[in-house]
């Protein structure tokens, strides 16, 4: 089981940036694969961004360049910085592991001028 908090969601123009973050509670947390999933309207949700406890990420075409997935061990937090924001970018944010079981409420993103 993880329980996760993610925050730093909100509205932004096009061109700019947000950084989300999201604490996990999770024992072992330094060793656990975390990623950044994202259910834009209409859509199902799926996999934007994900990192290894040891630091080796993967990112969906769509935000490839743009956005950056980081994690501090220590502080049990993972972060996707955002930049160049657009607006097909708009959905709500959700932070698990790599194969969750269960969800917790994400943080909506809101790109528009």
């Amino acid at each position: 089981q993880v329980q996760v908090v993610a925050s730093g969601g909100g509205l932004v123009q096009p061109g700019g940036s947000l950084r989300l973050s999201c604490a996990a509670s999770i024992l072992i947390f330094s060793t656990t694969t975390m990623g950044w999933y994202r259910q834009e309207p209409g859509k199902r949700r799926h996999l934007v961004a994900s990192i290894t406890g040891h630091g080796a990420t993967y990112y969906e075409d769509s935000v490839k360049g743009r956005f950056t997935i980081s994690r501090d061990n220590a502080k049990n937090t993972v972060y996707l910085q955002m930049n160049n924001l657009k607006p097909e970018d708009t959905a709500v944010y959700y932070c698990n592991t790599f194969a969750p079981g269960s969800w917790g409420q994400g943080t909506q993103v809101t790109v528009s001028s």
